[in-house]
């Protein structure tokens, strides 16, 4: 199974964008990278009036739709998958799985704390969990490593080093 990290925050701090960024730099360093958003309010892909969403409105409980390029998969489940399901199931042929969000999923976690958006950061020096890192845009006090929000070589350098040792 690939190594797993949790680009986590608080709200609008900047998950998305650091992932926009780092995701070409690990491309582009020959790994294959996967990611998992995470959406704990729950979420529609289909467009109302598009085939699959009729396929699913007429009561299929999985919908693939293919083309030469891509597939995309909407399944009912019973219950939330787990980060550990999900990769093994899915993602078996990457060489790195990055989630969005997953705060209490138990993995890896880089914090993303841009000081516009919040006072303090997510994690605390009494509560650090399972935070490895922290990308900001300016210095925090947390003993973990702190890397400048927009140096996504480094940050791309420090997962390289920690989970990807080929």
């Amino acid at each position: 199974m690939p190594p797993i990290i949790s680009i986590v925050s608080k709200k609008n701090s900047g998950k998305t964008t650091l992932l926009e960024k780092l995701i070409p730099e690990l491309v582009r360093r020959g790994i294959r990278v996967g990611t998992i958003k995470h959406d704990a309010h729950g979420f529609e892909v289909d467009r109302e009036g598009k085939d699959s969403w009729r396929h699913k409105r007429a009561g299929a409980q999985a919908v693939v739709i293919s083309s030469p390029k891509k597939i995309a998969l909407i399944k009912d489940v019973e219950e939330e998958l787990e980060i550990d399901q999900i990769v093994e199931k899915y993602f078996g042929d990457m060489d790195l799985v990055l989630t969005e969000g997953y705060k209490r999923g138990g993995k890896p976690q880089i914090e993303v704390f841009r000081r516009a958006a919040h006072e303090t950061p997510l994690h605390g020096k009494d509560h650090l969990g399972t935070l490895i890192a922290i990308a900001s845009d300016g210095p925090v006090d947390l003993d973990v490593p702190r890397f400048d929000v927009n140096d996504v070589a480094a940050i791309a350098d420090f997962i390289a080093a920690r989970c990807l040792r080929r």
